[in-house]
């Protein structure tokens, strides 16, 4: 390859998915300068991300973590990550080729399944309130803050303890936010009333469990109508650059259907259960203008399911008249938009329950491993060298010293 000009060769390197570039590092130093540095981590990212090419689905289940070739569903891999233990490891969102990795609240992690690169997140213990002895749900969020370059975990933390459970005054809560750049957690003190009001009350935030989703350099929750509590669903947002909530208007009609929240293309999306018979998506075409919330198609219930309790969109087809479809968190399906037929999207040696994520293969988190562990070599490095160094220079005195004279 000495004789290909590198501008080809780095354009050839962005076509590729990561898995391929890992071990291309070894071709030459050239190449390995390259691959790991910052401006092709980037390119490389944002070509995949425009073209839409070797696009993954990580499946997770009770038993399973694994990723699917999305152009070849027989490709399926293993996910293998060093925060593995003897219990269940929660998979939290994914965002440009990242994946939040969770044992517990303070064994936390962020995974690059592409490159087996894992950053551990520094161990935050939950800081109970006065009464509060253990913590309820737990929520989390993974997003990428494009304004400030930063990749952002969010932790919330609903906490009880002793007869708290009886109170109808609600319940304390935690919010912490952790930045990759900065390598250290933030606690969230300043809450709008409003939001306040909102965590109080003891229930879950729906989608997947709490796992916030990901549009617009925002993470986002639904807060569930309840009777009793609160009449009316509500969109929770948290701005990953202003590390602030606020809340998201939506169409009033939807206001007390049963409705979950998701994106598609890049745009926020909420799906809307009719009785279990029938899945409205709307879109919110613009950001924040609710006026451009628009109800993009219909899906009944396919004749392969009893139930219809769960449907999420997650992408278009190259094509765009098909929409890849999550079903029960059992099944995916293509689904046709003008002749309204499904064809299911068979993955070999799969066929227990899970749930499904877009993964998209990247370099980000680079090749070298741990920020942490990568500067403990540099620093070990420098102290090998120097002691290397002293010794040279000892040597070379030693032999100019005892240098014979004829």
């Amino acid at each position: 390859m000495a004789d290909v000009p590198m501008d080809i060769i780095t354009d050839l390197f962005l076509r590729l998915p990561a898995t391929t570039l890992v071990r291309f590092r070894v071709l030459s130093k050239p190449c390995f300068s390259l691959i790991d540095s910052s401006d092709f981590i980037e390119s490389h990212l944002n070509h995949t991300l425009k073209s839409g090419d070797h696009l993954m689905i990580l499946l997770r289940g009770p038993r399973l973590l694994c990723t699917v070739n999305l152009e070849v569903p027989d490709k399926v891999s293993d996910v293998e990550h060093p925060l593995k233990a003897g219990g269940l490891t929660e998979v939290f969102g994914s965002c440009n080729g990242l994946i939040g990795l969770s044992n517990s609240p303070t064994d936390m992690a962020i995974f690059n399944p592409s490159t087996r690169q894992i950053h551990r997140l520094p161990a935050e213990l939950v800081d109970f309130p006065e009464g509060s002895t253990t913590r309820g749900y737990v929520f989390y969020g993974l997003g990428y803050d494009s304004v400030n370059d930063d990749y952002k975990v969010v932790r919330m933390v609903q906490c009880k303890g002793g007869k708290a459970d009886e109170l109808v005054f609600g319940f304390p809560y935690e919010i912490k936010v952790f930045s990759l750049k900065k390598n250290s957690w933030k606690r969230i003190k300043k809450v709008l009333p409003a939001i306040q009001l909102l965590f109080y009350f003891y229930y879950h935030l729906l989608y997947r469990r709490g796992y916030g989703v990901l549009a617009c350099n925002s993470l986002h929750w639904i807060l569930p109508r309840r009777p009793g509590l609160i009449g009316f669903n509500t969109i929770i947002r948290f701005d990953l650059d202003t590390e602030e909530f606020g809340i998201l208007d939506f169409p009033e009609s939807l206001a007390h259907e049963n409705i979950d929240i998701g994106v598609l293309d890049g745009c926020l999306c909420l799906m809307c259960n009719h009785e279990f018979s029938y899945v409205d998506v709307w879109i919110m075409k613009e950001y924040k203008v609710e006026e451009s919330w628009t109800k993009l198609f219909r899906v009944s219930k396919p004749k392969s399911v009893e139930s219809f309790d769960f449907m999420r969109p997650l992408l278009y087809s190259k094509d765009r008249d098909k929409i890849l479809l999550e079903i029960n968190n059992a099944k995916l399906v293509w689904f046709d938009l003008t002749s309204k037929r499904f064809r299911t999207l068979r993955i070999k040696d799969c066929d227990s329950s899970y749930s499904a994520e877009l993964l998209v293969s990247s370099l980000v988190l680079g090749c070298k491993g741990d920020p942490t562990e990568v500067m403990r070599r540099k620093e070990r490095q420098a102290r090998e060298d120097k002691i290397m160094l002293e010794r040279n220079n000892r040597d070379d005195f030693l032999s100019k010293g005892f240098k014979l004279v004829l």
